[in-house]
């Protein structure tokens, strides 16, 4: 058993009194995995979310670095959410030298909030990232997102720079 999967056994095995268990997202998990991005993020399809949810799990990959999917699951398997974590080369506020774990995605769904879920994945994510050489860990979300911003800081995180993007077209 690898050291990514004894952490997640151990995550795992601790959650399991609060009635949730955590493991890496199989391919079985796509359609639901899409129907909650599609919820964080309903500007892309279900589809198109499916579709690189399959190339993820398939490959391991986002882009050309390590990634992963994590999911939250009750005994009767039913997902409650997932965290999508992967490495990037650098993020702002982290040391530029060395590579960052960074969440790309982070959900639960609303009435399954306040259980632990969401500190549940965050914790297997830090495991995931650590396993992976990373001694920090990134994340960003919309400036208005209060709610992901307070649960942010309620892990640990700390606010590291306010950004906002302009476009022109021309």
């Amino acid at each position: 058993m690898t050291t990514q999967n004894r952490r997640l056994e151990s995550t795992r095995a601790s959650r399991t009194e609060l009635g949730f268990s955590i493991r890496q997202a199989q391919i079985s998990h796509q359609d639901e995995i899409a129907k909650m991005c599609a919820v964080l993020w309903p500007e892309t399809s279900i589809e198109e979310h499916r579709q690189e949810i399959s190339r993820l799990l398939t490959s391991g990959m986002y882009g050309i670095l390590p990634a992963t999917i994590l999911t939250s699951y009750y005994e009767d398997g039913t997902l409650n959410g997932f965290l999508q974590v992967g490495l990037r080369s650098h993020a702002d506020g982290c040391d530029s030298s060395q590579p960052v774990g960074f969440i790309e995605g982070w959900f639960v769904y609303e009435h399954f909030r306040g259980q632990g879920i969401g500190k549940g994945l965050m914790r297997a994510a830090e495991n995931w990232a650590r396993d992976h050489g990373c001694k920090e860990m990134a994340s960003d979300t919309w400036i208005d997102h209060e709610s992901s911003k307070k649960a942010h800081e309620a892990l640990g995180f700390e606010i590291v720079d306010r950004c906002i993007n302009f476009r022109k077209e021309l």
